[in-house]
């Protein structure tokens, strides 16, 4: 059991975050956001997809003004994921002068490295916290080792010392420990690690975790594994994102569901039905297994909208697919419903185990439809 780290809850719209609650995920658009229609299929998107918080650019004053259009039209969808205005530059201005964008927004996004220069910096962040102030809101200190400008370079101890000063002005303008969450961002695995840790050490503020531009593919993916991790199983962590550069046949979306798989196979939280299914080795000639492993993942995937609203902690199924009897039984003590093939046979047969006994053997072409049905029958308890 991981042992999470003692930080305050903070409220972000109706989801709370913070002081042992789960590791919630965000995620951000990347669309244009005066492109109403856009940003909302996009947010849906990326909801429909396990995003519980979901940040936009606030950038300019069209953004701005399209704000409260784009949450009228989510909550009219029923959409309450809360929206996160993310501001550089001239956030204090868009927030002054579009009130309704300050009202719609759940959560503001600050980054102290351009707010400003000298005696201005400190004025405009103020303008931004009496806004956050006005309408109730919580704030991130988002803190870019990419974008520090004068008040800082980008070591550990500058990135820390950045946070915790601009929190620190942020209660001395009224803004409430509570509404405070904190980020310091790099590229670098061993930087973002060393960074959080001490930030952890040194506030009890509620921390958003991210490997920044962590790039594509492969790299990002194991760049921000490698980095979110180690982090999170030293219980550091309240919100987590995955920022991949999105591909053109997975999209926006994949951050999400690697965020989500990463919180499952640490065991932090449970999000769909997990299948474990082996390599292969010398002792598989054939792909059977791969073959099915493949299509039972692609069967949760499609059937996993329908399992929710009919089986309660269906995220907590575990299904296993196994090429050989090396490994097999042994993995089918640990799934709910395992089948094992025998290897090289030139036969399409198929041990089935539930609850790690045996029930039965597939035999024949019907060998993925049969198990298919075994696992249908398990959840509605008719075996």
């Amino acid at each position: 059991m991981i042992k999470r780290r003692d930080s305050l809850k903070v409220f972000i719209g109706k989801l709370a975050i913070g002081g042992g609650l789960p590791v919630a995920i965000q995620s951000m658009t990347n669309t244009d956001t005066a492109d109403v229609s856009a940003t909302v299929l996009q947010v849906k998107q990326l909801a429909d997809a396990g995003a519980e918080l979901v940040r936009i650019t606030v950038n300019n004053e069209a953004a701005a003004d399209a704000v409260a259009q784009i949450k009228a039209k989510l909550v009219e969808a029923g959409y309450d994921v809360p929206l996160i205005g993310d501001f550089h530059y001239n956030g204090h201005l868009l927030l002054t002068k579009f009130p309704k964008c300050a009202q719609a927004l759940d959560k503001y996004r600050i980054n102290p490295g351009n707010i400003g220069s000298g005696a201005l910096r400190e004025e405009n962040f103020k303008k931004i916290i009496e806004c956050a102030l006005k309408y109730d809101k919580p704030i991130r200190i988002g803190v870019n080792w990419g974008s520090l400008g004068e008040i800082g370079d980008s070591s550990v101890k500058s990135l820390v010392k950045v946070a915790l000063e601009s929190a620190k002005m942020a209660e001395k303008f009224g803004m409430a420990s509570n509404k405070i969450v904190l980020s310091v961002k790099t590229s670098d695995v061993q930087e973002t690690i060393s960074a959080y840790r001490l930030l952890a050490k040194s506030c009890k503020y509620a921390l958003h975790l991210g490997f920044t531009e962590a790039g594509s593919g492969m790299k990002g993916i194991i760049g921000s594994t490698a980095a979110l991790a180690i982090l999170l199983q030293e219980g550091i962590g309240d919100t987590i994102r995955v920022s991949l550069t999105p591909s053109d046949k997975n999209g926006r979306t994949e951050e999400v569901k690697v965020a989500q798989t990463l919180l499952q196979v640490m065991g932090l939280r449970s999000f769909r039905p997990m299948v474990t299914s082996c390599p292969g080795c010398g002792r598989t000639s054939n792909d059977r297994f791969q073959k099915l492993a493949q299509e039972l993942d692609k069967y949760v995937d499609k059937m996993l909208l329908v399992w929710r609203k009919k089986y309660a902690e269906i995220e907590n199924l575990k299904l296993a697919v196994m090429g050989c009897a090396v490994n097999g039984p042994g993995e089918a003590k640990h799934a709910n419903i395992a089948l094992c093939f025998p290897g090289k046979s030139e036969e399409s047969v198929a041990a089935v185990f539930v609850d790690g006994k045996p029930l039965k053997t597939l035999r024949g072409g019907s060998v993925k439809k049969d198990f298919f049905e075994i696992i249908e029958r398990y959840l509605a308890k008719k075996l």
